[in-house]
């Protein structure tokens, strides 16, 4: 069998600084540490329940984080961007999924790093009417595949709304406990492995047994998106078949999430081309 995890930086223990987030922070490097050590604990925990190999895409920002050779000799390592279904290529390989690092959608209160996908141009998103994180809209894409997210880990407010509303089997780590945006409590490290092995155990199981299952969404799939400015609106107001619904809302419907994703993709990395 093998497992997927996708790795996301803001929701990992400790980062709580924009110099944690990017190649030139003064933070970066230890904040790549964490999130290797992080994901190799779920990795060792993964292949002791029975899963032969294990699939991380790398999946923040560069999407070239995590250090490759702390990483166990069983694990493919995903690394880059631009590439298809962004935070969950690969996905469609494997048979269960696993969150780590994650965090809350744009908007969310007293929330380290609440954004969704993009915090210079997203507002939010909307999935078939429904306000969706980067959770739901990677768990959509899982479930697309028959491939069931179960265990999320990441900050405390993602995993007590979204993660618990949308996919209540899921096993839920909270990694860190938000004061603010920049500010959070994170339990030590020791402890967070045992967490996290135990959680990875449980889920394991509850996957066996078949108490997990596949998160989808009904199509075609209508996604509308809100952005921070106007100027990022008449850029995706260009593509083909989009629709402007006001000075910063576009939406466009897509045969499926995977056709969404990708056009949401592109509208994203197209605002980043406008002068802010």
């Amino acid at each position: 069998m093998k497992a997927f995890i996708s790795v996301d930086l803001e929701g990992m223990p400790y980062v709580v600084r924009p110099e944690h987030l990017s190649l030139k922070g003064s933070l970066y490097e230890e904040a790549r540490r964490i999130a290797t050590r992080v994901t190799r604990v779920v990795a060792e925990a993964l292949r002791e329940n029975g899963f032969e190999e294990v699939l991380v895409a790398d999946s923040h920002g560069p999407m070239v984080n995590l250090l490759v050779d702390e990483l166990p000799e069983y694990v493919g390592l995903i690394r880059g961007y631009p590439r298809p279904l962004a935070m969950v290529v690969g996905v469609e390989d494997c048979e269960a999924a696993l969150f780590l690092g994650y965090h809350a959608k744009a908007g969310t209160t007293h929330s380290t790093f609440d954004h969704t996908y993009s915090g210079a141009c997203i507002a939010s998103l909307e999935i078939n009417g429904v306000e969706a994180s980067e959770f739901l809209l990677n768990a959509y894409v899982a479930g697309y595949y028959d491939v069931p997210v179960i265990l999320v880990a990441g900050e405390a407010r993602l995993l007590e709304e979204d993660v618990a509303l949308y996919t209540p089997w899921a096993e839920r780590v909270a990694l860190k406990r938000s004061f603010s945006r920049y500010a959070s409590y994170s339990p030590s490290m020791s402890r967070i492995e045992g967490m996290l092995r135990e959680a990875v155990g449980n889920a394991c199981r509850n996957y066996r047994q078949g108490l997990t299952k596949p998160l989808k969404t009904s199509e075609p799939v209508t996604i509308k998106v809100r952005f921070t400015r106007s100027g990022y609106a008449d850029m995706a107001e260009l593509l083909p078949g989009s629709s402007r619904i006001d000075g910063v809302t576009v939406k466009y419907t897509a045969k499926d999430i995977i056709e969404a994703y990708k056009v949401f993709q592109l509208v994203v990395a197209a605002s980043a081309g406008i002068p802010g």
